[in-house]
């Protein structure tokens, strides 16, 4: 599903170069559950971004779902992330004053699904993660857990192949967290590709395999018999 071969980011300013990533390599397969760790300024962000195709990268070949993304220009680009990518953030990044139906069918306008279509997508995510009763309450008319969840839901409904997962349990209690990762164990268990990053080493171990990252290269992975 992913590929990362010899890839290199580098910020650069009038005074310093920053090496994000350095000759990073990486192999996702179709289905697989991969959590990515390692401690702040690592190169988990930058890593994200570019599997997300939110950042370009200036060397080596990053191959997604078969295609190769370095030869893709900025419409091409946008469209793979589109119809194959759904993005899951830390802090929701809803619409406060658009409700839940409304918040999840943001990103489906820009593909151009008829009204119908999208009415039957939104639907179908928030019943998938248990809302569908609060369609039209408003973001601030929940918990932290459901707000996570209806950005689950939004990620949902454009059916992506690809998951990527920042933080997604990084504010809430324990008890939301779990409920959320169970949510994307689930999701995952049908056939969605997740990589989720994470600094929680309990929720770590829950995936099928661990990613360590340290100065921008994969210096460990932990293969994990099945999600606990």
């Amino acid at each position: 599903m992913l590929r990362m071969n010899k890839i290199s980011k580098v910020f650069s300013t009038d005074l310093i170069e920053t090496h994000a990533l350095r000759e990073f390599d990486l192999s996702v397969a179709e289905g697989e559950f991969v959590t990515v760790t390692g401690p702040s300024g690592s190169g988990k962000t930058t890593f994200l971004n570019i599997a997300g195709l939110l950042e370009t990268f200036n060397s080596g070949e990053y191959f997604l779902d078969g295609e190769d993304v370095a030869s893709l220009n900025d419409r091409q680009r946008s469209q793979l992330r589109n119809q194959k990518i759904g993005f899951i953030f830390q802090s929701f990044n809803l619409i406060p004053d658009l409700d839940l139906f409304d918040n999840v069918d943001v990103p489906l306008r820009y593909r151009g699904f008829s009204s119908a279509e999208r009415k039957d997508r939104i639907n179908h995510a928030l019943e998938r993660v248990g809302l569908a009763a609060r369609a039209k309450h408003l973001p601030s008319q929940l918990s932290g857990g459901q707000q996570q969840r209806v950005a689950i839901a939004r990620a949902l409904a454009g059916e992506p192949r690809f998951l990527l997962a920042d933080e997604p349990t990084g504010n809430l209690d324990s008890l939301m967290a779990r409920q959320v990762m169970e949510l994307l164990e689930e999701i995952n268990s049908e056939g969605t590709t997740i990589v989720m990053v994470t600094h929680d080493p309990d929720l770590a171990r829950r995936s099928q395999r661990n990613i360590q990252i340290i100065d921008g290269q994969v210096s460990d992975q932990q293969m994990f018999a099945q999600a606990v």
